[in-house]
Order: C-alpha cells, then sequence, then structure tokens
C-alpha cells in the first residue's frame, strides 16, 4: 500500500475511533485500525467486536491494498504533525508514517487477523432526525445502569412508530424518557431494540451538529447508524425491556415548579455537606417554600431557602443529589416541574414549556 492523504481529513476520522478501540483487550489485533486503499479514498474500519465503525476519507492511492496500524498510536503521531500531507506506505515488515521532515515505522498486524464485521443490507431500515435523536440520548444516557448483573438494563431502548420515536434508560433507581415526533410511512412497522450504553456514545459523537438525517437499520443480531459516509455497527442487546410504562406514576397531585438554574445552584450548594455514598438531600415542602437540607456526621448540615408557588400542604421528601442533577442538567427550559404523592412514592420531574419532544423523568425517593 502506499497513499498521501490529507492531515486534517485523516486526523477527524481517527478521532472517531478512539472511543471504540478498548485500551485493554485480551486480542491485540482489537488494538489496530484497518486501512484499505483504492478508488482515491482510504476506508478505515475498527472494532471492540460489540461496537464497530467504518469511515473513508479522500486519498491519493499510488498502490492499493490494506494494512492494520495500532489505532491510538497512529492518532497520536498524526494529531503531532504539521498540517500538511501524511504519507503511509507498507514495506515487507513495517509501514512508514511520514510528513514534511518527520519519519516513522510502525509496526503491523496481519491484515487477515482482523475480525469480519457485518454490513448494511438494505432490508429493514428507517429514517431518522439526526438532532432529535442527538437530544434524546444526551437526556437519557446517563440513567442507564452500570451493574453488568442486569445486561439488559445496560442500555437504553429505542421505539420506533411512524408518528414518533421514544427512548427509554433506567437503573432501576431512576427512569428517562424522552419522546419526539417524526414523520415515517403509516405503513412502518413498529419496532423496539435495546441500544448498548457505549454505541449510544459513540453515536452522539458522530451526529455532532448534524441537523439532517440518518439511515438506521437491523439485522437478528446487529444495528447500523448511517451518519453521511460513516457507519456504526453494534450488536443488540438480546432481552426484554422492563415494561417502563407501569413505573411512570399516575396519580401524583402535588406540584412544585422550580426556577432550573435556582434549584441546580441550590443543590449543589447543600449538597456539598451531603453525606458523601448517599448524596442525600431533603426537599422539605411547605406553602409557598421549598427547603433544600444536607447533612452529615463527618461534614456537618447545609440549608437553602427557595421561594415557590405551591399552595398544598406539608411535605418532606428526600433525593440523591446526582440523581436529580443529571436530569437539570440536560434540561433546556428556564423551568422545572415537581410532581409527587407523598413521601415514599416515585416523583416525576419535567422540564416546562419544552417544545418538540415530552421529557418525563421518574425518580426513587431516598428513605434515611
Amino acid at each position: 500500500m502506499e497513499l498521501v492523504v490529507r492531515k486534517s481529513d485523516l486526523l477527524r476520522e481517527l478521532q472517531l475511533f478512539q472511543g471504540i478501540v478498548e485500551r485493554k483487550n485480551t486480542i491485540p489485533i482489537l488494538a489496530n485500525v484497518l486501512l484499505e486503499a483504492g478508488d482515491d479514498e482510504v476506508r478505515l474500519l475498527a472494532t471492540d467486536l460489540e461496537v464497530g465503525l467504518r469511515s473513508r476519507c479522500p486519498a491519493s492511492v499510488a498502490k492499493g491494498g490494506a494494512l492494520t496500524l495500532p489505532a491510538k498510536k497512529l492518532y497520536e503521531i498524526v494529531k503531532a504533525l504539521p498540517d500538511t500531507d501524511v504519507r503511509i506506505e507498507q514495506d515487507s515488515t513495517s509501514v512508514t508514517v511520514a510528513a514534511d521532515r518527520f519519519d516513522s515505522r510502525m509496526q503491523t498486524l496481519p491484515r487477515e487477523d482482523f475480525p469480519t464485521v457485518p454490513d448494511v443490507s438494505g432490508a429493514t431500515g428507517a429514517t431518522l432526525p439526526a438532532r432529535a435523536l442527538r437530544d434524546m440520548v444526551a437526556r437519557t444516557q446517563f440513567a442507564i445502569t452500570s451493574e453488568d448483573t442486569r445486561y439488559f438494563l445496560n442500555g437504553a431502548q429505542l421505539v420506533l412508530k411512524p408518528d414518533n420515536m421514544t427512548l427509554v434508560a433506567t437503573d432501576g433507581h431512576r427512569l428517562a424518557l424522552v419522546t419526539v415526533p417524526r414523520e415515517a410511512p403509516a405503513n412502518e412497522p413498529e419496532t423496539k431494540v435495546i441500544l448498548p450504553k457505549k454505541t449510544l456514545l459513540e453515536l452522539s459523537k458522530l451526529l455532532g451538529d448534524d441537523d439532517g438525517s440518518i439511515e438506521y437499520e437491523h439485522s437478528e443480531n446487529h444495528l447500523f447508524f448511517k451518519v453521511g459516509d460513516r457507519l456504526l455497527i453494534s450488536r443488540k442487546i438480546d432481552g426484554q425491556f422492563p415494561a417502563y410504562e407501569r413505573v411512570i406514576p399516575k396519580g401524583n397531585d402535588k406540584r412544585v415548579e422550580f426556577e432550573r438554574d435556582r434549584i441546580t445552584n441550590a443543590i449543589k450548594r447543600v449538597a456539598l455537606l451531603s453525606n458523601e455514598r448517599s448524596r442525600a438531600v431533603k426537599f422539605q415542602i411547605d406553602k409557598n417554600t421549598v427547603e433544600v437540607t444536607s447533612s452529615s456526621p463527618e461534614f456537618g448540615e447545609a440549608r437553602e431557602m427557595l421561594v415557590v408557588e405551591y399552595p398544598g400542604p406539608a411535605l418532606q421528601i428526600c433525593f440523591n443529589a446526582q440523581y436529580v442533577l443529571d436530569f437539570l442538567n440536560v434540561v433546556e427550559t428556564d423551568s422545572v416541574a415537581l410532581e409527587l404523592k407523598d413521601e415514599v412514592s416515585q416523583a416525576v420531574m419535567k422540564p416546562v414549556g419544552a417544545e418538540g419532544y415530552e421529557y418525563t423523568y421518574v425518580i426513587m425517593p431516598m428513605r434515611i
């Protein structure tokens, strides 16, 4: 193989592969990126056997071929080069990566050792709005569990209907649910798939500032997201996602609205003196006031008073501060609402006046 490629073009693609390639793995070839040159372009592929990414960038190809290089080191070298053309050339024992007056020789692993990655078939697909999907991922991915024992919760469920799409994630302590409208053929079948946590993270990177559409497809075992010239490939999580509709309370008749910035800053300040393990903050709700408090034997206690419109009965409820902040950090409206039933039932938080999407955040209270 022998080719010349612009540093900026190659760097942009290599950067997207850094999250795919695992730093620690037992299969050496998985630390490498596959480069295939031909037809005035170089095609790149990396995978950890669960998530894979294909991309391409224009190149001047003097001699076609395929080779593998360590993804991290190749990225670091290209990033450190001056903004010029990068030359990649393979001989019998190694690969030369050079630019300007810089020259390096990198070790390669056999192309034949690189795993086969499935490709799209064009059979079962859908078109999804990129910006809406990116926002949905941001508003749900923090609620995905990190407990490997409940593998079916190690992702978010995507539900596609002809008139809307829903993304929902839960870790058993809280649930984040976002629904946005979409336009699709009326005969498009409803689909439900669980997207792994890593897939969501890499997908959000690919979506970037894209305001267009992406192509989605699924096979028996894999999911495919085509974003421009890039294709994200992911294994499905084979499991039954919980019936989340049953978790969303219907009888929360007490409602408090907060100025988002005000409640966010109050919780951040008060949580500084909360128990470091439980991160518990208490909401003492009374007529037109909410006092946010925390205490811990090691540090002491803190409190902050908020003025609200609330004519209902007095109530106190305790939450994990980080769970509440996770929601507040991704909401863009000026106000948020907290809907309650009592001190021990699930509470619901929602943005007030959100346009273009429905966002429901269910959070379990703490008992301390």
